[in-house]
Order: C-alpha cells, then sequence, then structure tokens
C-alpha cells in the first residue's frame, strides 16, 4: 500500500482518507485487461474468420465497441473497477470520493487516446510519475482518482497509547497535525513512519524511532482528549 493519501472531508464532517495508486500497481492493472481483451479478440475473432470479408469487417466493428466500452461499463456497473483494477485492489472515484458516473468515466476513457502517445501509453505513465496525485490526462481532465480498495476507510482511529502532553507548547495547527499523523499512521509504512517521526525528534523523548512514534500517538491521544 502507497503511504500517499489524499483526504477529503464529506458533508456530515468526516475525513476520508482516499489511498492513492500509483503507476506500478495501475499499470500492471492495464496488463491485465489488456490480457483480458486480447483473449476475447482472439476467440471472437476465429469465430467470425469463417465468415470471410463480412466477418472482418464485423470483426473490426466488435474490437472498437470493445476497446471504448469495456472500461466504461466496468467502472461504471463494477464500482469503478475493471477486472484487472479488480484483481489489483484499485477503483476509480470522483475527486470528492464519490463513485464514478457516466460523464467522468467517458471523458476519462476518451481520452486514453492522448494518455496512449506516442506509443505504450508514454504520455500517461510521465503524468502519473509528476503529478502528486498520480493522474493521467484522463484523470485530470474528468477530476477523477484512482484509489486502493481496501483502505479506503475512514480516518480516526488511534492506536491505544496511554495519553501524554507535548513536553513544549504547540500551536493548534502543530497538535492537528500530530493528531492527523497518529490517525494515519497505520496506514504508512514503517520507513515513512519513521521518516516522519525524525522530523520531531527535537521535541520527543525517545531515543531510537520505534519510542518516538509511540510518544507521537501518546500526544496523540492527548489532544483528542484522553486523559
Amino acid at each position: 500500500m502507497l503511504d500517499t493519501n489524499h483526504t477529503v472531508e464529506v458533508p456530515e464532517g468526516i475525513e476520508l482518507n482516499l489511498p492513492l495508486a500509483g503507476p506500478v500497481v495501475r499499470s500492471l492493472a492495464f496488463m491485465i485487461d489488456m490480457a483480458i481483451r486480447i483473449g476475447v479478440y482472439f476467440v471472437i475473432g476465429t469465430i467470425f474468420g469463417v465468415m470471410g470479408r463480412f466477418g472482418g469487417g464485423l470483426f473490426l466493428i466488435f474490437i472498437f465497441l470493445l476497446e471504448w466500452a469495456y472500461p466504461i461499463l466496468f467502472e461504471i456497473y463494477n464500482q469503478g473497477a475493471t477486472p484487472g483494477k479488480k484483481m489489483m485492489g484499485i477503483k476509480v472515484v470522483n475527486d470528492d470520493g464519490t463513485p464514478i458516473t457516466w460523464g467522468p468515466s467517458i471523458v476519462r476513457n476518451l481520452l486514453r487516446a492522448a494518455d496512449a502517445f506516442p506509443v505504450f501509453y508514454l504520455v500517461g505513465l510521465i503524468s502519473m510519475m509528476i503529478h502528486h496525485q498520480f493522474k493521467r490526462l484522463g484523470d485530470l481532465a474528468a477530476g477523477t482518482l484512482v484509489i486502493h480498495k481496501n483502505s479506503y476507510t475512514p480516518s480516526g482511529s488511534l492506536q491505544n497509547e496511554k495519553p501524554q502532553q507535548a513536553p513544549v507548547n504547540l500551536t493548534l495547527e502543530e497538535q492537528r497535525a500530530i493528531l492527523h499523523f497518529g490517525e494515519r499512521s497505520h496506514q504508512l509504512s514503517e520507513a515513512r513512519n519513521h521518516e516522519l517521526a525524525d522530523i520531531l525528534s527535537p521535541i520527543l523523548e525517545g531515543k531510537d524511532a520505534k519510542e518516538r512514534m509511540s510518544n507521537i500517538v501518546s500526544m496523540a491521544n492527548w489532544f483528542r482528549g484522553r486523559r
């Protein structure tokens, strides 16, 4: 799981973490979908092949329809996930975390032609690598995100550490930052947790990364109001 989240606040005041799917897992999902389509083309092509030139024309129409309808229909009727995305545990949602609808799905998939330029979806891959939310051109135009499904959960859970007051006075923003970090720590990789904990090392009592993380969660529990 990637340690890059996009946070959305819904009207009820609850924050949702959208763990963003990066280029690697999205590329694997794309290759699975491509393999499925090639398999279908082989079977249908064999059937249409016995029909001569007429069958060849029908086959070209079928390729066109499947190539464009395949991702759109699955995204709409399969909770934002093509078979490849489902196997990789990712799905497409709108920027605000709501399920994708017809308009955004059509836009993002029509722009696959631009993402595929010049070869092997090079433009789309470069766009994902340089964008902070791993968006290809189709996502930018449609206002969509690709996220990890299994981690699409509300934030707010804290590990059960004994509440501890901060050793120095902190601003409200700093307190919120520590609280949010504590809430998200279980969704981040261990290396990322330690990297962020090192930033607070001047005010933490722990000598190693594990102790510093424990102190952060203790302070987060204090800021949450637990005593």
